[in-house]
C-alpha cells in the first residue's frame, strides 16, 4: 500500500522526513504557519502548502499519517487534533514537554483507534542495536554502574530570535538536545528511580534554563550512575558516550553520537560486523543527532501493514519525558 502523508512544520528536520516520505509513500502536503516557508518547502517537493493546520485537515481527506515537525511545546495539542480526525501521527522528538501531555496523547490515539509514533533514531544506531541485543541474552551479567556524557556546542545565534531556549515551546536542553540519548539510556538498562544532582546556566545564553548539568541516578535494578551534559563545548560538538561497568564485562560507546564502540573488554561487540551508521544531520552552524529517519519510516510502514510496534510508540517514549521532567521539577536551576 502506498501511504499518503502530511508534514506540518518545514523546518529543519522536515527534509529528513520527507526524503523518507517520498522514497515510501506519497507527500500530499505541508503546513507551516510561516507561509514563504511552506510554499519554498512545497515548491521544491512538487506538493501543496498550507498556512493552518485546520485548513489543512479541512481540505485534505486523504491522508494517512501525519508527521509533526513544529516546536515542542506544540507537540501535544497538534498531536491529539491530528488524532482526532482519524489520522495516524508520527511525532518529532521529544514527544512532549510535560508527562500530563504525553497520557492525553496516548488516550487520544487509542480512543481513535489510530497509531502514535514518536521518532526515536538513535535506538537504531548499529553499535546501540549491538548493546541491545548483548544486554537482551543477558552477556553483561548485573549492572553495576554507568555513566551517560553528553557534551555538545551550542552557540548563541542558534537560540537568537526563534523558539529555541523558551521553556514554553523549548522545554530545556535535555528535551531539544539530549532526549535521544536519555531514551537509549532508558531502553538499554532500565527505568530510572532516584535522581539528584545540579543544573545551571554557566555560559549566559540567554535561555529559560539550563546549559549544564549533573545528575547522579539509581535505576530501579539497583544499578548507580551519573548523566553529566552541557552545551558549551568550544566551538563544535565533543561527544556522546555511554560508560557501562557489569558483572561480566565493561563497555563504553562513543563517538559525536554515541556511534562507535570505544572499549570493550572483554569483546563482546564484533566491530567489523556492525554496519556503517547514517551520517549526522547537519544544519551548518550546529550538527544534531544521527539521522536515523530511514529506519524510523520503514518501522512505521511495517506497523501499519501489521507487524507489532515495538520501538517508536507513545508509551515508551513517555518514559524519556517522565524522567526529564522529575530532573527538571526536582532539581532546580542554580545561578
Amino acid at each position: 500500500m502506498n501511504y499518503s502523508f502530511v508534514l506540518i512544520g518545514c523546518g529543519r528536520i522536515a527534509e529528513r522526513h520527507a526524503q523518507q516520505i517520498k522514497r515510501l509513500g506519497k507527500l500530499v502536503a505541508v503546513c507551516d504557519i510561516d507561509t514563504q516557508k511552506a510554499i519554498d518547502f512545497a515548491e521544491k517537493h512538487s506538493t501543496k502548502a498550507y498556512f493552518s493546520i485546520e485548513e489543512l485537515l479541512k481540505n485534505e481527506k486523504q491522508i494517512d499519517i501525519v508527521a509533526i515537525c513544529t516546536p515542542n511545546g506544540l507537540h501535544a495539542q497538534q498531536t491529539i487534533l491530528c488524532l482526532q480526525n482519524g489520522i495516524h501521527v508520527l511525532c518529532e522528538k521529544p514527544m512532549c514537554v510535560n508527562v500530563e501531555d504525553g497520557l492525553a496523547m496516548i488516550k487520544e490515539a487509542e480512543r481513535a483507534n489510530k497509531k502514535l509514533f514518536i521518532v526515536k533514531s538513535s535506538r537504531y544506531t548499529p553499535c546501540v542495536q549491538s548493546l541491545k541485543a548483548i544486554i537482551g541474552e543477558d552477556k553483561l551479567g548485573k549492572l553495576f554502574s554507568f555513566q551517560l556524557n553528553c557534551v555538545w556546542n551550542r552557540p548563541t545565534s542558534y537560540y537568537a530570535n526563534n523558539w529555541r531556549g523558551t521553556l514554553n515551546l523549548d522545554g530545556g536542553t535535555l528535551f531539544t538536545q539530549f532526549s535521544h540519548y536519555i531514551d537509549v539510556l532508558i531502553w538499554l538498562l532500565g527505568d530510572v528511580d532516584t535522581i539528584n544532582g545540579f543544573r545551571t546556566n554557566a555560559a549566559a545564553k540567554n535561555i529559560e534554563f539550563e546549559d549544564t548539568g549533573a545528575i547522579v541516578l539509581k535505576l530501579k535494578n539497583g544499578a548507580i550512575g551519573t548523566l553529566h551534559y552541557s552545551v558549551n563545548a568550544f566551538d563544535k560538538n565533543e561527544e556522546v558516550s555511554l560508560t557501562i561497568v557489569a558483572e561480566n564485562g565493561t563497555l563504553k560507546l562513543g563517538g559525536e553520537y554515541m556511534n562507535e564502540v570505544i572499549y570493550q573488554n572483554p569483546v563482546l561487540i564484533n566491530i567489523e560486523q556492525i554496519e556503517k551508521g547514517n551520517t549526522a544531520n547537519d544544519y551548518g552552524s550546529y550538527k544534531g543527532s544521527m539521522s536515523n529517519h530511514d529506519k524510523v519510516y520503514e518501522n512505521i510502514i511495517r506497523a501499519l501493514n501489521g507487524d507489532e510496534n515495538t520501538i517508536t510508540d507513545g508509551e515508551a517514549a513517555l518514559k524519556t519525558v517522565a524522567f526529564i521532567e522529575k530532573i527538571y521539577t526536582q532539581i532546580p536551576v542554580q545561578s
